[in-house]
């Protein structure tokens, strides 16, 4: 095998609880993943419940959306608070919120609007991430920017967990600071960076004593990620054969070429040969194929239908290895997932074979598969060729 991609990976752990057993909580948090960002987002809706999750729903989603569609991370960030600002009647949805967004080389802002500061986790220690505080309209904002390095974290609360105790031994609550002092305790006694937010979760629930507030941590931490990249059909132009080689072999982590016009297309500009594995005994997936410095070969349409309909299943449920499985456990281990897809015309795509068959067009079942993986937490890169 190649050598996987050094690229930082956002690793992201939430842990969360609502005021009441089997309500929903009034928190809500989203992750969204860009090729040029990871988004950690949480939300904490007036009150608790139904009403609370719903404005903590909306107000998340808006601030997504609002990203979507271009507008950058102030002026997305500006116009919700504008509208909380304008909600703070008790009958209109109202939430606190704050955003982290972190780029692929560490660097991080987070913007809070009503929310307690985040904490910063970095050389085994944890901080407060120390703020620039303003007041908008009676609203308190914080911005924050930090380098974060692998290993390393930035944990944003609701104020369930920093006003853990309030009215119950704690004239203030338990803090930012309280908060920061206990992470130091379990940082000192060496437990994973991973398990810090259900570990202070239930920290500050065990504080609360019975009923207190929604309570939730939000984690994102660096590590070093595992990259996977795909070719699958040749471009469009054929002009630019070499190119798109050129690019797919130069990238960084493992190498999986789908589809024998794609072989063909890659050895041919490689000077290279497809040899076909021998000693497949799959009698359900295509046979293996082999080209010096891929990682994996195999057949495309076929191979990339069988992969989606395995995909979420526990690789220890597979019954052989294959192209199949191979694929699946290698996109199962990866944190990003470059696709190349060309557009050349494939005839074989329009058989009514594979129709009787229900094999879905490459175009289709490589778009398919991304939604899969992405539901799946991975980082996917899809570019079209």
């Amino acid at each position: 095998m190649s050598r996987a991609s050094m690229y930082l990976h956002i690793e992201t752990h939430i842990a969360q609880s609502p005021k009441r057993p089997r309500s929903p909580c009034g928190d809500v948090t989203i992750v969204e993943r860009q090729e040029n960002w990871t988004t950690l987002l949480l939300a904490d809706g007036i009150g608790s419940g139904v009403k609370a999750n719903l404005a903590a729903t909306l107000a998340a989603h808006r601030l997504i959306g609002l990203q979507r569609r271009g507008f950058t991370l102030r002026d997305a960030f500006g116009r919700l608070v504008k509208t909380m600002n304008a909600n703070r009647d008790p009958s209109l949805p109202y939430a606190a919120f704050a955003i982290a967004r972190i780029l692929p080389n560490g660097l991080t802002t987070v913007l809070s609007y009503e929310m307690p500061a985040p904490i910063l986790l970095q050389n085994n220690y944890a901080t407060v991430l120390r703020q620039r505080t303003f007041t908008h309209e009676r609203a308190i904002l914080g911005e924050a920017t930090c380098q974060l390095d692998a290993g390393e974290g930035l944990v944003l609360v609701s104020d369930g967990i920093t006003q853990a105790g309030l009215g119950k031994g704690y004239a203030e609550g338990w803090t930012e600071e309280g908060a920061c002092r206990y992470l130091n305790q379990c940082l000192r006694s060496r437990v994973a960076i991973t398990q810090i937010p259900q570990l202070l979760h239930d920290k500050a629930k065990s504080i609360w004593d019975g009923v207190g507030d929604d309570c939730s941590v939000a984690l994102a931490v660096l590590r070093k990620g595992i990259a996977v990249n795909i070719l699958t059909g040749p471009p469009a132009d054929k002009s630019t054969d070499k190119q798109v080689v050129a690019d797919f072999m130069a990238s960084e982590g493992l190498k999986i070429v789908c589809g024998g016009s794609t072989s063909a297309m890659l050895a041919n500009v490689l000077g290279r040969h497809v040899d076909i594995q021998q000693d497949d005994k799959s009698l359900i997936a295509p046979p293996r194929c082999k080209i010096d410095g891929i990682d994996l070969v195999t057949e495309g349409a076929v191979t990339l239908n069988q992969a989606y309909n395995i995909l979420d299943a526990d690789a220890a449920t597979y019954s052989e290895v294959s192209s199949v499985t191979e694929l699946c456990c290698l996109l199962q281990v990866a944190d990003k997932v470059s696709i190349t897809m060309g557009s050349a015309k494939n005839p074989a795509g329009d058989d009514i074979a594979f129709r009787q068959q229900g094999i879905i067009n490459r175009s289709r079942i490589v778009e398919l598969l991304a939604g899969k993986l992405r539901e799946m937490g991975k980082l996917v890169i899809l570019k079209r060729r």
